[in-house]
């Protein structure tokens, strides 16, 4: 795939190996030069290009996690209930913020996405508390121990003998965009089976062949992309109708021409399917941004 991925970008040393040393964590909200995200909603305060961060002592009460260590400065999050001042999502700035910013803004909200949806234990309903730099969570009934999830899906590029993609659309989106094809990991199933069984699913195509090209984090709100490029005879797809209203198989010509009249509006400039469809078509797309 041409280019780096944007919300794969990060610099920061995450320490993990410190984290479970609760004085050492302790000691980093007491330092006036550790940076707070303020994180909620989804969204993270942004000045332009850049993350805005607060001081130790300017921050409110909420969940506390701990991101990683940059040049000798700790960069720690604060779960907020509601938005942020000046917040944005990660769709709105993951491809402008620098590498150091996409990593923290990445982790910070996969990490509050995972403490808002787990503060009851799932074994015996007591509430659960942070700990290990809001790594894990303790139920404060049984002890019990439980961690941040991440659900792996699948998102692939299948190419017919002819050369051409196969592209389709959701019946959740608007009827001009057009995407790379995807599902989640079902328990018990490697990726490369969830690429055969998701592809004959959804659009009755049947892959012979598929190779790993890449990963993105994607915290809406918890999943991680593995991206493929897959092969298969250039049969008709037979969409589903659930969740595929419309497949279509692409060649270099028609879907540049089809995004010229504007008939076809590619996936977002941060996705992985974007790269996935721009490493295919050989360098960027041929957008013409008036028709968006």
């Amino acid at each position: 795939m041409p280019g780096p991925l944007a919300l794969s970008r990060s610099t920061v040393d995450r320490a993990a190996d410190r984290r479970a040393d609760a004085a050492w964590v302790d000691s980093l909200w007491a330092d006036g030069a550790t940076r707070v995200l303020l994180v909620g909603d989804g969204m993270v305060p942004v000045d332009g290009d850049a993350l805005r961060f607060v001081a130790p002592t300017d921050a409110p009460d909420g969940d506390r996690f701990l991101l990683g260590l940059d040049d000798g400065v700790a960069f720690v999050a604060v779960r907020l209930e509601g938005k942020p001042d000046g917040g944005a999502t990660l769709r709105e700035v993951g491809a402008v913020l620098g590498d150091r910013d996409a990593g923290l803004a990445v982790h910070a909200i996969a990490l509050a996405n995972w403490h808002a949806n787990h503060r009851f234990c799932p074994r015996c309903g007591g509430r659960t508390r942070p700990e290990s730099g809001g790594h894990m969570r303790v139920c404060e009934v049984d002890g019990s121990q439980h961690f941040p999830r991440t659900d792996p899906a699948v998102i692939v590029l299948v190419v017919d003998e002819r050369e051409r993609c196969l592209l389709g659309r959701s019946a959740a989106w608007p009827g001009r965009r057009f995407s790379t094809l995807a599902g989640f990991v079902e328990p018990g199933e490697t990726p490369e089976h969830a690429v055969v069984r998701e592809l004959y699913e959804e659009v009755g195509v049947r892959v012979t062949s598929c190779r790993y090209a890449g990963a993105q984090p994607w915290p809406f709100p918890s999943s991680l992309m593995l991206g493929f490029y897959a092969t298969a005879a250039g049969d008709d797809p037979v969409p589903d109708g659930d969740e595929i209203a419309e497949a279509r198989w692409f060649s270099r010509d028609e879907l540049a021409a089809a995004m010229g009249r504007g008939d076809v509006l590619p996936p977002s400039g941060i996705s992985i399917a974007r790269k996935l469809i721009e490493g295919w078509y050989g360098g960027p797309l041929p957008i013409d941004v008036s028709r968006r």
